[in-house]
């Protein structure tokens, strides 16, 4: 969370976390999309070789005001491959929320199983207790024959008590179920945190 108090913004940073392939790019491209152009920046893609990070902020005007300051939104997707572990960590650095992102697809667990592994390690060694920090679970790719139902990938994560919301990303099915989910929960978080400071 930072503040621009010139532009009485409150920035808030949500990172969309998980596997390769599992539809994080295509949850910011669908959002993107959506979103007001007059409230929202260009999606700008950061690419070295095949490694590929896209961000974008809007603002959130109908969350209204947190301690007169303005809610701006900035997404960001992180690569998935493991070899990109340096630029994962980078950009998890200073999130105020995450999305977990899991393949919906049987053949997926080890990778959702590795992805959150990974997750919990760099916050770890950010000193961000993970149990504090907003997580939503989005189990994607819920249209695939045999796709697995988002209690079992829960239980599979270990995962009681996170959110888990059914997507199919590609259709726009649960993506902005899920951005509101973790908006809610990350815009809570900070209140709670203010009312203590």
């Amino acid at each position: 969370m930072q503040i621009n108090w010139q532009l009485r913004e409150l920035n808030l940073k949500i990172v969309y976390y998980g596997p390769a392939l599992s539809g994080k790019t295509t949850n910011l491209e669908q959002i993107h999309a959506r979103v007001d152009p007059a409230h929202r920046s260009d999606l700008v893609s950061l690419k070295t070789h095949e490694d590929r990070t896209l961000y974008f902020d809007f603002l959130q005007l109908e969350l209204g005001k947190i301690n007169n300051l303005t809610p701006k939104i900035h997404l960001y997707t992180v690569p998935g491959q493991s070899y990109y572990e340096a630029s994962r960590r980078l950009v998890l650095r200073g999130a105020d929320g995450v999305v977990f992102v899991a393949d919906s697809s049987p053949e997926c667990v080890n990778a959702n199983m590795m992805a959150w592994q990974d997750l919990e390690s760099h916050l770890a060694s950010f000193d961000m207790p993970i149990e504090r920090l907003p997580i939503v679970l989005q189990c994607n790719k819920q249209d695939l024959m045999g796709a697995l139902p988002p209690p079992h990938i829960k239980q599979i994560l270990h995962l009681a008590a996170v959110p888990a919301i059914p997507a199919v990303a590609m259709q726009g099915d649960g993506v902005f179920d899920t951005l509101k989910t973790i908006t809610r929960g990350v815009i809570a978080y900070v209140q709670h945190q203010a009312a203590f400071a």
